[in-house]
């Protein structure tokens, strides 16, 4: 009796270890057979043929050099596909890209958003002056912008990143936001900037163009 209990119990033993060993056997190959992409390989969408357009005025792979034009690289996908919406339907009015994105399908921002989201930001290049940044920062502290730019106006989804773009970029836009002459923001920033003196906006700029 003893005999066949121990029998079965190495019988169940066996077949436990040799289920083990399969299990592992088809994880291995299926680890062979599947290769480990770089990190870039996976995030990084195909360039849109409608990118080399934009790099005209917005730099290589959306780093523009020229500092009228904004930086492209590292934003959010989510801004610049809303901003193309809006310059296409009239809600954004500019002399230059109003005519460009009239042609252009809403998968087609979409892609241009997702590809120059995926490019990496580089330095502006900017030489600040400390004591204007530490007054700007004071600035933005004082007007809660990290409560929608994020830690280091860094953004997320339809709110910009402004760290690092142009400073004469981001004064033009405070200065239109002020005047009401850029009004597609759902009242955030033209309520923020209305407050805000030129001293202020020059301060916040030279903050926001000195972020990495």
């Amino acid at each position: 009796m003893a005999n066949a209990l121990l029998a079965t119990n190495i019988t169940g033993i066996v077949s436990t270890m040799r289920r083990l060993f399969q299990i592992i056997l088809i994880a291995l190959i299926s680890c062979i057979a599947t290769p480990v992409l770089p990190q870039d390989a996976l995030v990084v969408p195909p360039k849109p043929a409608k990118a080399a357009i934009c790099e005209a005025c917005h730099g290589q792979e959306g780093n523009s050099t020229d500092p009228r034009y904004p930086i492209l690289a590292g934003q959010s996908w989510r801004y610049i596909y809303i901003e193309l919406k809006d310059f296409s339907q009239g809600r954004r009015s500019d002399p230059q890209m109003s005519p460009i994105t009239l042609g252009l399908t809403g998968d087609e921002m979409i892609d241009l958003g997702n590809w120059f989201a995926a490019q990496k930001h580089l330095p502006n290049g900017f030489k600040a002056d400390p004591a204007k940044v530490a007054a700007g920062k004071a600035k933005a502290d004082e007007n809660l912008c990290e409560m929608c730019h994020l830690g280091n106006l860094a953004g997320q989804n339809e709110i910009p990143r402004v760290a690092g773009q142009h400073y004469a970029y981001v004064l033009k836009q405070l200065q239109d936001f002020k005047a009401r002459i850029r009004t597609n923001d759902g009242g955030n920033m033209t309520s923020v900037a209305s407050s805000l003196s030129d001293v202020d906006i020059e301060n916040l700029a030279q903050y926001a163009a000195d972020l990495k």
